[in-house]
């Protein structure tokens, strides 16, 4: 069943009156079989929709009959197109017709006050074409193969069979089943490389719920405090959560949250950069400023 196809139906009679079946299966590639289908399903939901024989018969809405717009509030009418407007962003199938539909018939300006991309500043183009291929095989249910780098660096070959998209602190995840290493787990789409769809198909499992999914990322964290100079104020609202944040009387922030242990934790802190003013525990500290001796050597070789 197509949402957007029994849609753009009542839509299309709404302005043209009467269409045969062979003209709405020409105008939608299906067969009239599936048209009469659409229109059984429609009239079950209460659209006043019928066909007629004859001379001049074809598939119609009763006379008088109109969307009710008023049903819906004007703020409500607004909420709508601003979600699918969001939808654009993952290149959702026919959500640019839909839209511009919906705008006609609640009477509203298409110009818009909101866009939403997914993608880093600067990405190439490709980057913008991960969601649909992700989408495809998600709802085709075929397996998906790629290159994966984990937090420790290490580069892995992975065959997966993909259940969902996950968006959770400023990242996109993939959720599924990897059948690499037999079991459910989350990736980090950014870290995906090489990514093919097969023509293996399989059969869902049951949903891993996000909880235990979430737990799964951070099995093995550890507690970090920084301190976090007054200049590097922007960095400390925009990463971190307000209870996790202290301010000093001097201007500086305090942050203590739980990190995943791993090689990102170091790049991550380094790329505080001067901001940076200290680190706990102690051995995390330590093992930063060796990382920026080592940075130092190979940026000062003599």
């Amino acid at each position: 069943m197509s949402v957007s196809r029994h849609f753009e139906l009542v839509y299309m009679l709404l302005n043209e009156k009467t269409l045969t079946a062979a003209e709405l299966a020409e105008h939608f590639e299906v067969s009239t079989r599936t048209i009469y289908r659409d229109i059984d399903i429609l009239s079950a939901a209460g659209i006043p929709i019928y066909s007629s024989r004859g001379k001049g018969g074809g598939i119609s809405l009763m006379d008088g009959y109109v969307f009710n717009t008023s049903l819906l509030s004007g703020q409500e009418q607004d909420d709508i197109l601003i979600a699918l407007q969001s939808l654009t962003a993952a290149k959702f199938p026919e959500i640019e017709d839909v839209l511009g539909k919906l705008s006609r018939l609640f009477k509203k300006d298409r110009s818009s006050w909101i866009e939403v991309d997914f993608s880093p500043w600067g990405s190439e183009e490709s980057q913008r074409e991960l969601f649909p291929l992700l989408r495809k095989a998600i709802t085709a249910n075929r397996i998906i193969t790629f290159r994966y780098f984990n937090t420790a660096g290490e580069q892995s070959d992975r065959s997966v069979e993909p259940a969902s998209l996950l968006f959770k602190n400023k990242s996109w995840y993939l959720t599924g089943h990897c059948l690499t290493s037999n079991g459910p787990r989350i990736f980090k789409i950014s870290r995906m490389k090489d990514i093919a769809v097969t023509d293996d198909n399989y059969e869902p499992r049951p949903a891993v719920p996000f909880t235990e999914a979430e737990d799964s990322i951070m099995r093995s964290t550890i507690e970090v405090t920084l301190k976090i100079s007054a200049e590097g104020a922007y960095r400390v609202y925009d990463e971190f959560a307000e209870k996790m944040i202290t301010h000093n009387e001097d201007g500086s922030y305090n942050v203590t949250a739980e990190f995943p242990e791993g090689n990102w934790l170091d790049s991550y802190l380094l790329s505080f950069g001067i901001l940076l003013e200290d680190i706990r525990p102690e051995h995390l500290r330590k093992r930063i400023l060796s990382n920026m001796d080592a940075i130092r050597r190979k940026l000062n070789p003599t």
